[in-house]
């Protein structure tokens, strides 16, 4: 064999070998990332799991409605003990269940509120097939408010009171549904684009283009919707001068309290407020710092405007 055909032979291993490595990076790792956020089906530990509002001295109800685009969601209806000051509706975060919010809903319930906790789509017992990271899931929670006023019905002002994911759809439904008075938003994004990038830069120190920006598209791709349509920035313009409490870690490096400041400065309304807690781990602030946060959640409540909504 002739050395000019043996280096033809290397030069076209070498070419298949790297069609192979592009390959890999540029259409299986988006192709994986994307389908690991939207079909992926995992449930990280919680200290409250097998408990029910119940193993907090509180009554409930197991409810079974739909999402206002049909998706069958479960939860739990825990009623104020007595006449209630209005309703919490609880949205749990990525990878996590209505247990995640039990902490809280025991809180809102001492305060006085009826309380709605579910489990978002493609989470814990709801159904769904394909999870959003918050966009479709905001119809999740239009739903929820609407059985909440319609079947039980709930007492007004309705309050949406959610973490991360969870946070993002309170956010964006409230942005389309007047039914909502006001929000708790905790750790929320500011954009599907920003978070994506981000946490691309976070956790693999490199650029976000190319996969990055793959990854975002396909992830919008099995949502059915266009990247630009997920933007916390514009939901919270759009909700105008319904309050809207902050939530933030300083030292969270996901959700880092940049957003939540990002997020303040653009609301309009006169009743917004804003807090950031010590800790670093993400969607922990309320175990983390429970006295301060429970006192800027007692404070925003007696601020709501008399009959607002």
């Amino acid at each position: 064999m002739t050395r000019r055909r043996i280096w033809h032979i290397i030069r076209n291993v070498i070419l298949i070998l790297a069609a192979l490595v592009a390959g890999f990076f540029f259409l299986f790792v988006p192709w994986f990332f994307s389908s690991l956020g939207t079909r992926g089906r995992f449930h990280y530990p919680d200290p409250n799991d097998g408990k029910t509002p119940i193993s907090y001295g509180m009554k409930f109800d197991w409810v079974e409605f739909r999402s206002s685009d049909g998706i069958p969601l479960k939860g739990w209806y825990v009623p104020a003990q007595a006449e209630a000051r209005g309703t919490i509706v609880y949205c749990h975060g990525l990878n996590r269940t209505r247990i995640e919010m039990l902490p809280m809903a025991t809180f809102g319930h001492q305060l006085g509120y009826d309380g709605l906790l579910f489990d978002l789509r493609h989470q814990g017992s709801s159904g769904g097939d394909v999870t959003t990271l918050g966009y479709r899931e905001r119809l999740d929670v239009i739903g929820a408010v609407h059985y909440a006023l319609e079947q039980r019905p709930a007492a007004r002002p309705v309050i949406v009171w959610g973490i991360s994911m969870g946070a993002a759809a309170a956010l964006m439904a409230a942005s389309e549904s007047p039914d909502i008075a006001a929000v708790i938003s905790d750790s929320s994004f500011l954009s599907l684009s920003d978070t994506v990038k981000h946490h691309w830069r976070l956790f693999f120190h490199l650029p976000s283009f190319p996969i990055a920006d793959e990854v975002l598209y396909l992830l919008a791709w099995r949502g059915g919707f266009w990247p630009s349509d997920f933007d916390l920035v514009k939901a919270v313009t759009r909700i105008g001068d319904r309050p809207v409490l902050f939530v933030a870690l300083a030292n969270d490096r996901r959700m880092p309290p940049s957003n939540a400041q990002d997020l303040y400065s653009h609301s309009v309304s006169p009743h917004k407020a804003i807090i950031v807690l010590p800790g670093q781990r993400h969607g922990e602030a309320f175990n983390l710092d429970r006295e301060q946060y429970e006192a800027a959640v007692t404070q925003f409540l007696s601020g709501l405007p008399a009959g607002h909504n």
